[in-house]
Order: C-alpha cells, then sequence, then structure tokens
C-alpha cells in the first residue's frame, strides 16, 4: 500500500484552494502522454518489439481519447500493455472520503454525494486514492451477469425502506465503481452478447440501466479490451454495436526478430540456473519455427509464454544436474535443450493428422533451431580440428550426471576451442560449465551437418566419429 502523502488538502474547501480543478480521465492521459514523449521517457516499460509498429498506433488513439480493442493471439502482451496505462494516471487524485464511485469532491455525481456535498461544503471531507487503484481489470466469462458489470438493486437496501425506483437502491457493478479509472475486460468475445449490450449505453451515452430504470451518471472512464482473432471471428464476437463505440481497433503481433524474442524471455523468466545468450536464441529461433510451420494450427498462435516456460524448463534441468554432480554455478547446455518437447508438447495446437508426430516434429523444430543458431554463432570457423580430435578416439560424453568440467577433459587443447568459446561470449577463465555450453553447441551443430555422430541412452549422450 502506498501511504498517502501528509501535505496533500483534506477538505474540498482545502482542496479548491490548492487549485485542484477537476479533470478529465482522458484529458489527464492525453496530458500526461504528451509529457512524457515531450521529456524522452518511456511511457511503456516492458513493453519490448511494439516499438515501431503497435505503439505509436496506441499513443495516437490515447491522445484522441479513443477507447481501444487490442486484437491479437495470445500470449502477445496484450494485457500486459493495458496494464502499463496506470502508469499515465496522475499518482494521486482526490475523492469524497466514503463515496462509493471515488468521485471528485468539486463534482460529486451520485445523490448521495451531491445531498453530502451541499450539506457539507468546504467540510466535505477527502481522501486520495493511489493511481495503482483506478486501474480495474476484467477477465470476460460466459457467466459474466449485468449485476457484474453494470450493476443490481440492492435488497438490503430496499428491505431498509427506500423504494424499490430509489437510485440509491442499486448496488453499482464494476465499471461504475470504476469511474475516473481504467477498466479493461480481456477476452471480450466470450461475454455474451446480451451482455455486451450492456455496455453500449456505458460507451456512448455514459449513463447505466439498472432494472428498468436509467439513472443518469456522467461516468468517467476509459474502456479498454483485449480480443483474440480466432474468437473474434468463429467462438464468439463482438456485436457490431459495440465494435462502433470503440474509437480504435489495434492489431498486436508476436516479436518481429529474434532479438527481440530473446528480450522478452529475458524480462518475463524466472530462470533457477544460468542460460547463455546462446541457448535463448535457441529457444527464440524454435518458438519462431513452430509459428511458422504448417504442421502447428497458426489460429491458435504459439505464444510468448511457450518461450518463457521453454527457458524456465532448460534452467530447471541445469538445476537438478547441478545437484546431482555438484557443479557450481548451474550453467544450462545444449543437452538441457532435450527436456522442451516433453514438457511442453500440451501448451500448443497441432493440426489435424500430425496425432501421434507431435513429439518428432517438436525434436526436428528444435534442432533446426539449434542449427540456425550454431551457423550464426560459429559461421567462418573452421570445426574440423574439432571433427579430427572426436575421430582421434577423444569422444564427448554430456548428459544430465555429466558436469562441464567432464565435458572439456574428453577434449585435447585445441585453439579452436578457445575460438568456440568466444564466439558464444565466454572467456577462457570463466567457469568450465559456461566454456562447456559453448562447445557441446559446437559439437551438436557438427552432428546436425553428419560430421559427427551421436549415441544417446537415458541419461547419456556421446559424440563419436
Amino acid at each position: 500500500m502506498n501511504p498517502v502523502p501528509e501535505h496533500l488538502p483534506r477538505t474540498a474547501g482545502q482542496l479548491r484552494a490548492a487549485g485542484y480543478a477537476p479533470r478529465g480521465l482522458k484529458t489527464e492521459i492525453h496530458d500526461n502522454l504528451l509529457t512524457a514523449l515531450r521529456e524522452g521517457r518511456n511511457p511503456w516499460p516492458g513493453i519490448v518489439g511494439f516499438d515501431r509498429t503497435v505503439l505509436p498506433q496506441f499513443e495516437r488513439a490515447l491522445l484522441a481519447g479513443h477507447d481501444v480493442v487490442l486484437l491479437g493471439e495470445r500470449g502477445q502482451g496484450k494485457t500486459r500493455l493495458l496494464r502499463t496505462l496506470a502508469g499515465l494516471l496522475d499518482e494521486w487524485t482526490p475523492v469524497i472520503e466514503g463515496s462509493e464511485l471515488a468521485e471528485h469532491p468539486l463534482d460529486p455525481i451520485t445523490p448521495a454525494s451531491i445531498r453530502r456535498a451541499a450539506e457539507l461544503g468546504d467540510n466535505l471531507p477527502v481522501t486520495w486514492r493511489h493511481r495503482s487503484e483506478r486501474y480495474t481489470e476484467k477477465l470476460a466469462t460466459p457467466d459474466t451477469s449485468v449485476g457484474d458489470l453494470i450493476g443490481d438493486v440492492d435488497p438490503v437496501k430496499v428491505a431498509e425502506g427506500r423504494s424499490l425506483g430509489d437510485p440509491e437502491t442499486i448496488h453499482f457493478g464494476l465499471v461504475p465503481r470504476a469511474h475516473r479509472g481504467i477498466v479493461a475486460i480481456n477476452e471480450l468475445p466470450d461475454l455474451a452478447e446480451r451482455i455486451q449490450v450492456a455496455l453500449l449505453n456505458v460507451m456512448e451515452e455514459r449513463d447505466i440501466q439498472v432494472r428498468g430504470y436509467t439513472l443518469r451518471l456522467p461516468l468517467d472512464v476509459l474502456m479498454v479490451a483485449t480480443a483474440n482473432p480466432e474468437d473474434y471471428t468463429n467462438r464468439g464476437r463482438i456485436i457490431t454495436p459495440l465494435k462502433d463505440r470503440f474509437g480504435a481497433e489495434i492489431r498486436t503481433h508476436y516479436p518481429l526478430d529474434v532479438a527481440a524474442e530473446v528480450e522478452v524471455v529475458r524480462q518475463e523468466a524466472h530462470l533457477v540456473a544460468e542460460v547463455g545468450e546462446p541457448l535463448l536464441e535457441v529457444l527464440a529461433r524454435f518458438v519462431r519455427n513452430l509459428r511458422e510451420s504448417t504442421v502447428i494450427d497458426q489460429r491458435s498462435g504459439v505464444s510468448a509464454r511457450f518461450a518463457v516456460a521453454a527457458a524456465e524448463t532448460v534452467a530447471a534441468a541445469a538445476l537438478r544436474r547441478s545437484a546431482l554432480t555438484g557443479e557450481h554455478p548451474a550453467v544450462a547446455r545444449p543437452v538441457d535443450l532435450d527436456a522442451v518437447p516433453a514438457v511442453l508438447r500440451g501448451k500448443i495446437e497441432f493440426e489435424p493428422g500430425e496425432e501421434g508426430r507431435e513429439h518428432e516434429q517438436l525434436v526436428h523444430l528444435l534442432r533446426r533451431a539449434i542449427a540456425e543458431t550454431a551457423r550464426d554463432r560459429f559461421g567462418g570457423l573452421n570445426l574440423r580440428p574439432l571433427v579430427e580430435a572426436v575421430a582421434d578416439g577423444h569422444l564427448v560424453a554430456t548428459g544430465e550426471k555429466v558436469p562441464g568440467a567432464d565435458v572439456l577433459a574428453a577434449l585435447p587443447e585445441l585453439p579452436i576451442l578457445h575460438e568456440v568459446a568466444a564466439r558464444a561470449g565466454v572467456s577462457a577463465g570463466d567457469a568450465p560449465g559456461r566454456i562447456a555450453a559453448a562447445v557441446e553447441l559446437a559439437l551438436e551443430s557438427l552432428y546436425l551437418a553428419r560430421q559427427l555422430a551421436k549415441d544417446s541412452d537415458d541419461a547419456t549422450t556421446v559424440y563419436g566419429p
């Protein structure tokens, strides 16, 4: 919880004297976004790969005061982007103490708050809300009701003696309670169409209708939503009048290059062991190969969470080996990539007709990613001395119980090993596990190029001539 600064006004009179005039939410976001852009600050911390595509469109929509729907496949960072909107709000905003809808002390909108403001005048008590409390998120589900989003009659208030037509008998839903804040609805097409209809008045006329009577509330909210194209067109849909009320529909996408994919994994993954840049590049290329493969159902997409989970799995495999062998620090090596297809096969959808071949297809695409990464890292290097060393009887064994030092000990001292390590971003004085990771990548690339053989069982892999 953020403590409210002591110097802020505590009554409506003090607030008025300090010059805190009411300001619309969209004006607030407009002004703060312009200030950030003029000062060269990044308004979207943690958002990767959208700089030249999505973010300019998003910024234009906000500057225009539009409600926005983000359209894109799963795992493209739509929700992450919406959550950064809270950073464009003022850090603290005044509200009437005890008001149900967090109204501005100088601009009450509910009958109860208007009455209190008239009675107390400048003595109306003021409290302050942090911007983190002004972002409201709702996952759309088929069982969401109008009462959840808009409100319903509160039988307790009716039982207290109020008339059924009295506006003060309403128990407000999520959208009115977000007054002067941002409402984000994830997977909007999953809302039943009759529930979407209930949002029409909120978005255009800015009033709410509950149980047959209309309460005119000049709600000040920014409505943002996410949708998946598959749901958008088939399983569910955004009704046409609601689409018309969103000022902007913006398409999102997966990272456009390997570097952006790696940056997303670095940012989002919780790695329990060290995973070097070459292995992260392998995983990034693997995910990109999946997104281009004809055996994968591209309508459902291959989420960025797949690459994150893959990196975490590889790190966990390295940590397990560290515990079994006593190696320190725990460093991931190419042999740890073998855990990825089996563990993560259920996270993607395959095309019909691929039943029984899922693991085989994933292994094939992973090997392609390894070969592409090795070609990028070791291009121009003559790895023939490494091939000849193995052919001379220096077989190299690796596996979940083989420490990096043993991998290096199997080979003679070769200048090419130092060059391989350098290309992988490792120096000669680094821990054996880091150097072994680079050497293994070179060995695996030679195997994939059919210059070495590889024999594997459940726990050990041996590279030979």
